[in-house]
C-alpha cells in the first residue's frame, strides 16, 4: 500500500480515521491510549458512534460484543466532562442496566441496598425549576390562560394534579388580588403522593392568600395520579373548574407492555459509512453534532422503519383517566408535556430521540453552569440520568417516561372529547417577554396549533396546550 499522503487533510490522518475503520471484535478490548488523545469533536462523534453500536448489541444480545463497545466508551465518556462525555456516561450506565436486567437475579441483588430519598427528588425537580426557564414559561402560560378563562367568576376550583410548587400558585393568588371586579373565591385541590410537599403547599399558599385578603381553601389529597379517588376532588356546582397538569400525564401511556423486546439491528455495513459522513462535520454542540445525518443515517430494517405507526392508538388506562377527567366538566385544563417522542417500540428509536431531547438540554447546562457545578451534576445524574435510565432500560410497567409529540397529544385529547383553547396572543407576548429576560441565548418559543412549544436551539423541548370539554 502507498504511504499517506502528508499533505492530506488533519481530519483524514486524524486517530479518528483509524476508528472508522474498526469494527468491535474480541481484540479490541484493551485499551487504545490514541483514544484518549482526540480532541473534543472527534471525541464526541467517537462516542456517538460507539453508543449507536453498543445499543444494536444490545438489542441483538451479543454479550461479548456489549462488554467491547461499554469498554471503549469508558475510556472516552465522564460524567464530569464536556457534554457529549457526560451525556454518553447516562446512556452508557442505561445500556448496561438494560443488559443486568435480562439476569433479574444478578440486577435485583445490585440493586438491592439502593435507597431513595423522596427529598432529594424534591430537591433535583426543585433545581430544575431554577435552572432552566421551562416551568417557569409553563406556570406563566397556564396561570394567564386561567384568568382569562375564569373573568367574571366568582368561585373558581383548581385541580393541581402534580402539587409541588408554590411559586406557580403564589403567582396567580397575586394577579387575581389585581382583577378589577376582585378576586373570586379560590379552592385548589393538590395531589402528591407526600403528605409533607401538601402540607408546605397549604402553609405557604394559605399565608399568601392572607396577606392579600383572597377567600381560600386547600384541599390536600395525598395519593399517586394512578390511584387517585376521583370522588375525593369534591367539585361543587357553581364552581368553575380548571385542571392544571405538568408533565404527568405520559406516565399513562401505555402500561401493556411486559417483556423486554428485540431491537431491529442497524445494517452490519451501515456504520463504517455512516462515520465516514460524521468526519465532515465540524460542530461546537452535541445538539448540532445530532442535528446533522450522524444519527439519521443509522438506517433501520423495514420491521423498525414501520414499527411506530403514524396512526393513533389508544391506551385503556389513559382513556380512563382522561375520560374521567372530561367527566367532571372543566371550564379549562392546561398540559404541559414534553415535546419528543421516547415511547418508540423499539431500543434504537427511543435512543435516537432521546439522544436528541436530553443532547438540548445538556447543551443548555454547558452554556449557563461550569462543568464543576454541583447542582448541575446533581439535575444531570439524578433527573436526566435517571430519566434516561427508564427510556433505555425499562419495558412494559416499569418504563414510566413515555415522552410523545405535541401532534399525538392533539389526537389523544381530540379523541377523549375536548377541544382545543387557542393560546391567547396577549398570553404568548408574555411568555416571549418572560424568556428575553431569562437572559440566556438559545431559547424561543413558538406557536404550533394554537399551543407554545418551548425550545432550545430550535429544538421543541416542551409544549403547553389548553383544553375545554367539546360541546
Amino acid at each position: 500500500m502507498a504511504p499517506m499522503d502528508e499533505r492530506s487533510s488533519s481530519v483524514t490522518s486524524s486517530p479518528l480515521q483509524l476508528f472508522s475503520m474498526m469494527s468491535p471484535s474480541p481484540s479490541l478490548g484493551s485499551p487504545y491510549p490514541w483514544l484518549r488523545e482526540l480532541k473534543s469533536e472527534e471525541r464526541g462523534l467517537c462516542l456517538i458512534h460507539l453508543l449507536l453500536t453498543c445499543a444494536n448489541h444490545v438489542a441483538s444480545g451479543s454479550l461479548e460484543n456489549v462488554n467491547i463497545a461499554l469498554e471503549q466508551i469508558s475510556q472516552l465518556a465522564s460524567a464530569d466532562g464536556d457534554t457529549m462525555q457526560r451525556i454518553a456516561a447516562y446512556f452508557t450506565e442505561a445500556l448496561a442496566d438494560r443488559i443486568l436486567k435480562t439476569w433479574s437475579g444478578l440486577h435485583k441483588a445490585l440493586n438491592s441496598t439502593r435507597i431513595s430519598f423522596p427529598s432529594e427528588d424534591i430537591l433535583v425537580r426543585k433545581l430544575f425549576f431554577e435552572l432552566f426557564p421551562f416551568l417557569k414559561m409553563a406556570y406563566v402560560i397556564t396561570n394567564h390562560t386561567i384568568i382569562e378563562a375564569m373573568e367574571g367568576e366568582k368561585m373558581v376550583h383548581i385541580i393541581d394534579l402534580n402539587s409541588a410548587e408554590p411559586a406557580q400558585w403564589i403567582a396567580l393568588l397575586q394577579a387575581l388580588s389585581a382583577r378589577p371586579e376582585g378576586p373570586p373565591h379560590l379552592r385548589i385541590t393538590g395531589i402528591h403522593p407526600q403528605k409533607e410537599v401538601l402540607e408546605q403547599m397549604a402553609h405557604r399558599l394559605t399565608e399568601e392568600a392572607e396577606k392579600l385578603d383572597i377567600p381560600f381553601q386547600f384541599n390536600p389529597i395525598v395519593s399517586k395520579l394512578e390511584n387517585l379517588d376521583f370522588e375525593k376532588l369534591r367539585v361543587k356546582t357553581g364552581e368553575a373548574l380548571a385542571i392544571s397538569s405538568v408533565l404527568q400525564l405520559h406516565s399513562f401511556w401505555p402500561m401493556m407492555m411486559n417483556s423486554l423486546g428485540k431491537i431491529p439491528l442497524a445494517s452490519k455495513n451501515s456504520n463504517g459509512v455512516h462515520l465516514q459522513r460524521v468526519l465532515q462535520l465540524n460542530q461546537t454542540t452535541l445538539g448540532e453534532l445530532l442535528e446533522n445525518d450522524v444519527v439519521n443515517r443509522y438506517s433501520l430494517s423495514p420491521d423498525s422503519a414501520s414499527s411506530s405507526p403514524p396512526s393513533f392508538t389508544g391506551s385503556p388506562k389513559m382513556d380512563g383517566f382522561l375520560n374521567a377527567l372530561w367527566g367532571l366538566t372543566p371550564k379549562l385544563m392546561v398540559i404541559t408535556e414534553q415535546d419528543s417522542n421516547h415511547n418508540g417500540s423499539t431500543l434504537m428509536e427511543r435512543l435516537l430521540e432521546s439522544l436528541y431531547f436530553y443532547a438540548a438540554l445538556f447543551d443548555c447546562l454547558e452554556s449557563t453552569l461550569p462543568r464543576t457545578s454541583i447542582e448541575r451534576l446533581k439535575v444531570e445524574k439524578m433527573l436526566f440520568g435517571e430519566e434516561i435510565k427508564n427510556i433505555i432500560a425499562c419495558e412494559g410497567v416499569e418504563r414510566k417516561e413515555r415522552h410523545e409529540k405535541l401532534e399525538k397529544w392533539i389526537q389523544r385529547l381530540d379523541s377523549a372529547g375536548f377541544q382545543s383553547m387557542p393560546l391567547s396572543y396577549y398570553c404568548m407576548l408574555q411568555a416571549k417577554r418572560l424568556l428575553q429576560g431569562y437572559g440566556c441565548d438559545g431559547y424561543r418559543i413558538k406557536e404550533e396549533n394554537g399551543c407554545a412549544v418551548i425550545c432550545c436551539q430550535d429544538r421543541p423541548l416542551f409544549s403547553v396546550s389548553a383544553w375545554r370539554n367539546r360541546k
